[in-house]
């Protein structure tokens, strides 16, 4: 394979560390809706002024970046989180390779999804988001998704989807939304904002741990053959989001993206 962004970003944190996050998130390994709770909310994002493709993520869980965004420069991004099978991302870039739509993404890895624990880690929990390498987005929520869930694309001319669960209500995903569109630019400060607008409206309704964003272009990274223009990750803070807008701006210090306008 050439030196491309397939960017794991990943997110399905190993069975062991989470149920070590067990007492910060309050969770019961024995929930109707999953072995524990993985509110999450993301937003995934196509640039067409430079052609760079976006996703950003935050969640009250130690390490989101460990499985939730997927990316690859000239191809696309995926989201896949709730009840996660980090597997959706891999195909999904596949797929899109392949040509095939983000709605024909989403709806052929999930209904060929064998669903192999329905009794506690049901597909129809899952949540999955891709967007192409025009900005073409498509967005499912499972029906058993941890409420509240759902999702939401931006307004023309604007390329995004935003999606959640566990989250405080619909005007997380709403002002996610609103803030890309009307933060002016580069796409890294836009997803930034986005995580800004979720937050401000609730975000995750259990609180804030870590986050990630991811940026891709082919050849758009620093040094030759790299396809990343940015990949952060905020592991494990009290104010993650706020630690991933500090990276951003030391990534436009450093010239590795412009400054903010």
């Amino acid at each position: 394979m050439p030196v491309t962004a397939r960017v794991v970003l990943a997110l399905a944190i190993s069975a062991s560390s989470l149920l070590a996050q067990a007492p910060r998130q309050a969770a019961s390994p024995d929930t109707a809706e999953g072995l524990w709770p993985t509110g999450t909310f993301s937003i995934l994002a196509y640039d067409p002024a430079t052609g760079e493709i976006g996703a950003a993520v935050q969640s009250r869980v130690f390490s989101v970046g460990n499985g939730v965004l997927w990316a690859e420069a000239g191809v696309g991004a995926a989201a896949t989180q709730a009840i996660v099978d980090v597997g959706y991302g891999p195909r999904a870039l596949k797929l899109l390779e392949q040509g095939l739509t983000p709605e024909q993404v989403v709806k052929s890895i999930w209904e060929s999804d064998p669903d192999p624990r329905p009794q506690d880690w049901s597909k129809e929990g899952r949540q999955f988001a891709v967007i192409d390498a025009q900005g073409n987005v498509y967005a499912y929520t499972g029906p058993k998704a941890t409420e509240w869930a759902g999702n939401k694309s931006c307004n023309a001319p604007a390329r995004c989807t935003a999606q959640g669960n566990i989250l405080a209500g619909p005007a997380v995903v709403d002002s996610m939304v609103a803030w890309f569109e009307r933060t002016p630019g580069h796409i890294a400060y836009r997803l930034v904002a986005a995580l800004e607008g979720g937050q401000s409206a609730g975000g995750d309704k259990r609180g804030m741990q870590s986050a990630a964003l991811v940026i891709v272009k082919k050849n758009g990274g620093t040094w030759l053959h790299n396809d990343t223009v940015l990949r952060l990750q905020v592991d494990d803070s009290a104010e993650p989001i706020k630690e991933l807008r500090r990276l951003v701006e030391r990534a436009a210090a450093g010239r590795q993206i412009p400054k903010a306008p």
